[in-house]
């Protein structure tokens, strides 16, 4: 089995993004496009209005890639799903993985050298999408009422150790708009 290269390869934004795809194979730049492995964007009760919302926001400029995204939903989502039920939270995942990454892959070994190019014709292959996030960009957001404060907050902190950087989670009040 192939093994991913370590995304500290790819953490920091180098460069223009690269993510020119088209519907047309013949008017795209990139010829094989990967799906992002993330399943949804919305979980709970989107409906519902609540009193509550925990926003996860990032510190600094980097990429994320689109496992580590789903990583933090599933925790993130299992949490809220156990405790508070289906109906009483909405988590909402406020990124979506366009940039498409790239490696060259080098062969390794005896006989390596017949195979391999170097580092002549080293644009790569496509092997994953990642995320670009600014700094000051939200990433999830957990809304609940004011029963599940202290699991929201459990929730969006959790969201933080599955992704790669560091993170503040803003809570706010939400406002009712009166018709």
């Amino acid at each position: 089995m192939a093994k991913i290269r370590r995304f500290s390869a790819y953490r920091n934004k180098v460069g223009p993004a690269y993510t020119r795809t088209s519907r047309y194979r013949a008017k795209s730049f990139i010829r094989m496009n990967k799906n992002p492995r993330i399943i949804k964007w919305h979980m709970g009760d989107i409906k519902k209005d609540f009193e509550y919302k925990y926003t996860v926001v990032s510190k600094g400029d980097l990429q994320i890639r689109d496992l580590a995204i789903e990583s933090g939903r599933m925790v993130c989502n299992r949490v809220l799903e156990k405790d508070l039920g289906k109906d009483n939270y909405y988590f909402h995942l406020r990124l979506y993985p366009h940039h498409i990454l790239r490696e060259n892959a080098l062969a390794a070994g005896a006989g390596a050298d017949r195979l391999s190019t170097g580092m002549s014709h080293c644009f790569g292959k496509t092997v994953g999408v990642a995320a670009r996030i600014k700094k000051g960009q939200a990433i999830a957001e957990v809304r609940v009422n004011k029963s599940g404060l202290e699991l929201g907050k459990k929730a969006a902190s959790l969201i933080k150790t599955k992704l790669p950087g560091t993170y503040t989670i803003v809570l706010e009040k939400i406002e009712k708009a009166e018709a």
